[in-house]
């Protein structure tokens, strides 16, 4: 049986009023260590593990960083919930969608190297299904395709670009990425992602940062959806350093968005899909997975609006190299060398005297992939 969602509704200063198009409430900042409750008083005081938890909750830990690491390199959540993560039957090897790749080795067949620039016209959403055909539509991840990448998930390092054309939300079914951190950037119509931590409304021109382990399943508010995926695989996305830029500019930490506690009680029959070194798993549970009571710590889904970016620009002659247009960046293995960096090209006055207008012609050791919205 299933009963309505609960979750926090106390009007606070530390969160964000809902709107019409976006019926959430928000935490602001970046990398903040949050704690949110959906019923007052449950996080433990003092400990993380008391021998019994308000409402006999159950203790979850995620860590998404190894457990010997520097102060400022933990990331992980702590989570009560209704039901544990682990009681759920056979793991299985699925056929949900066979045409997502993560290893991006000679060694694999599926993978082309291209010397050459490629290009793409949009994906095509999915055909519509009649009301007799018995076709459920494709949902987020079944319409996952992946177009390149680097690395591999097994050594910890490398980056996948997908691409995802969806027309049905995900029903009873959620999905847990264990190979890396994903990015998501709707094209076309709105994304209503549930994840364990709470609720994310995300619209177009909006970013979404899910990270590894973390379980989710997207809503198609508006019908039919579209968009961009990067993957990264043993990191987590952090801010660029602000070096001369001073304290001001680029992506400011107040404008990203990361959900409070939200969780729901329902004993009906859920499927879930993991993937790992890019194979995909399922197993199925008698419990909703979004069953978080209340949760403290900084791994935390987050989005962000592209619109609120603070342009950096040349003033006089010349244009600036496009990393001053980064929003989000993930370290590699390479001391100073990042594995990707997210930048975005939003609406900015060009004022600089004797140059050229248009983006100049470059070559250099980094890959650039390219999208529109």
């Amino acid at each position: 049986m299933a009963a309505p969602r609960m979750s926090a509704t106390a009007k606070t200063g530390l969160t964000t009023e809902p709107t019409a198009s976006d019926p959430h409430r928000y935490q602001t900042g970046f990398g903040n260590r949050f704690a949110s409750e959906a019923i007052p008083n449950v996080l433990p005081i003092g400990c993380n593990v008391p021998q019994r938890i308000k409402y006999d909750l159950y203790s979850e830990q995620l860590n998404g960083a190894a457990v010997i690491t520097p102060r400022h390199a933990i990331q992980h959540v702590w989570m009560y919930r209704v039901r544990p993560s682990v009681a759920h039957g056979k793991v299985s090897p699925s056929d949900t969608n066979p045409l997502i790749e993560s290893c991006f080795s000679k060694v694999n067949r599926n993978v082309e190297f291209v010397a050459s620039q490629q290009a793409w016209d949009p994906f095509p959403l999915p055909e519509p299904h009649g009301t007799n055909s018995g076709d459920q539509g494709t949902n987020f991840v079944q319409g996952i395709r992946t177009i390149g990448g680097q690395g591999d998930p097994t050594l910890q390092e490398g980056i996948a670009i997908h691409i995802y054309s969806a027309d049905a939300s995900m029903d009873r079914s959620a999905f847990c990425n264990n190979d890396g951190d994903f990015l998501v950037l709707p094209q076309k119509g709105r994304l209503e992602i549930q994840t364990e931590l709470g609720w994310l409304m995300a619209h177009p021109g909006e970013l979404v940062v899910i990270q590894a382990g973390i379980r989710f399943r997207v809503l198609l508010p508006d019908g039919p959806s579209r968009g961009y995926i990067q993957e990264i695989f043993g990191g987590h996305y952090d801010l660029p350093e602000l070096g001369p830029v001073g304290s001001n500019g680029m992506a400011l930490p107040r404008d990203f968005l990361s959900p409070v506690a939200s969780f729901d009680i329902d004993e009906s029959r859920w499927s879930i899909t993991c993937k790992l070194a890019g194979s995909l798993h399922s197993y199925e549970q008698n419990h909703t997975p979004f069953d978080v009571v209340a949760w403290h710590g900084n791994l935390v889904p987050f989005k962000y609006d592209i619109e609120r970016f603070v342009n950096m620009v040349n003033a006089n002659k010349d244009q600036a190299d496009p990393t001053i247009y980064c929003v989000l960046t993930a370290k590699s293995k390479t001391p100073g060398v990042s594995l990707t960096d997210f930048l975005v090209f939003t609406k900015k006055w060009i004022t600089a005297a004797d140059t050229f207008r248009p983006p100049y012609y470059h070559r250099n050791m980094s890959t650039e992939v390219m999208g529109l919205i």
